[in-house]
């Protein structure tokens, strides 16, 4: 159903700003266990709902971020089109704008590129309560900052998400999975040699002693290629990407701290204590442990990539890894230009920003 609801939504932060009262922007809450706790008032974006445009021959849609992501994939699934960063729901209550302003991007990320890739434009609300425009409904470079790609995993701390504009991509028209035993330091090794072949690979990770290689594209192009690799075929295959992307394998569910490391593909696995999960053909891993915060930090630094503290923490201390002071400055003028009043989810990202 279709909700215009941006005229009320822009009367909140009016009177946010009025009364100098912080606002709690939130889409579904199917991500609300990320980053840092917001004091603030609630600021729903849930209803404003609804898809604006969406033209299959374009490969554009248009849609208000309240809009539940599940009901877009159905409608791009029925015209046997999808969203390329197979992004996560987490839950069936997860939104379009949740899922921008989080930016995650799921297992076929490394091979099809990241949320931000695909966002063509978007109209938000900013921190004077005015609504702004940025970008379009076609890919070009613009002069300056590229607001609509910077919103993309802002947590909305720079404006509150009303519309967003993607490019859509078509589904494969085939799709299979390969599973071989190894180790993680051989999947690492075999993963970064197979990505350097023509091969049409759109995800790849190692889990409990086993890589898995989905392999996407023409069916005789992806039948030719499964030969090439080898392997086993893996059973319900759509099911596992699925449980993978939405956090639903065992690895997952328990209480220990989760971690999400972004490290070079090639960098050997950690030396660190606790189960995880290799995705992005080596170049993100997940663990789960009970590690000290900075130790993981440091070995992540070490091998020349940043640690996000992504579940199980209290939402108050630094979930994301510490910013160079350069990078954090301008972090800063970026709220401060977007946000003057400091009233959109202020400290979601980092405490003093």
């Amino acid at each position: 159903m279709n909700h215009d609801h941006s005229a009320q939504l822009q009367e909140q932060i009016k009177d946010a700003i009025s009364n100098r009262q912080a606002v709690a922007i939130c889409g579904g809450g199917s991500k609300a266990f990320l980053a840092r706790k917001v004091e603030g008032l609630p600021l729903s974006t849930r209803q404003h709902s609804g898809v604006i445009k969406y033209e299959p021959g374009e490969l554009i849609l248009t849609a208000r971020s309240g809009t539940p992501l599940k009901e877009i994939q159905q409608l791009l699934a029925a015209q046997g089109q999808m969203l390329a960063f197979e992004p996560p729901l987490f839950d069936d209550q997860a939104t379009l704008g949740g899922t921008i302003a989080c930016g995650l991007s799921g297992p076929r990320r490394p091979y099809a590129g990241a949320a931000r890739d695909f966002v063509l434009g978007t109209k938000i609300i900013n921190g004077k309560a005015e609504v702004l425009h940025f970008g379009g409904e076609v890919m070009k470079n613009v002069a300056g900052y590229d607001v609509s790609r910077l919103m993309t995993g802002a947590y909305g701390t720079l404006g509150l998400l009303l519309e967003v504009s993607l490019k859509i991509m078509p589904a494969p028209e085939q799709e299979t999975t390969r599973v071989f035993d190894c180790s993680a330091s051989d999947a690492i090794q075999r993963i970064n040699a197979l990505s350097s072949q023509p091969l049409p690979i759109s995800a790849a990770c190692h889990i409990d002693g086993k890589l898995y290689l989905r392999l996407s594209g023409i069916t005789s192009n992806v039948k030719a290629c499964s030969s090439t690799t080898g392997g086993e075929t893996l059973a319900n295959a759509d099911t596992f990407w699925q449980q993978l992307r939405d956090q639903q394998l065992p690895l997952f569910s328990n209480q220990q701290n989760l971690w999400r490391l972004s490290v070079p593909p090639t960098t050997a696995p950690l030396t660190l204590p606790g189960k995880s999960i290799i995705d992005w053909g080596g170049g993100l891993r997940w663990l789960s442990s009970d590690e000290a915060i900075e130790s993981v930090r440091n070995a992540t630094s070490n091998a020349g990539g940043h640690a996000t503290l992504f579940r199980n923490h209290d939402g108050i201390g630094d979930i994301f890894h510490p910013l160079p002071p350069a990078i954090k400055a301008l972090h800063k003028n970026l709220k401060t230009a977007f946000d003057p009043h400091g009233v959109l989810n202020p400290g979601r990202m980092y405490q003093d920003i």
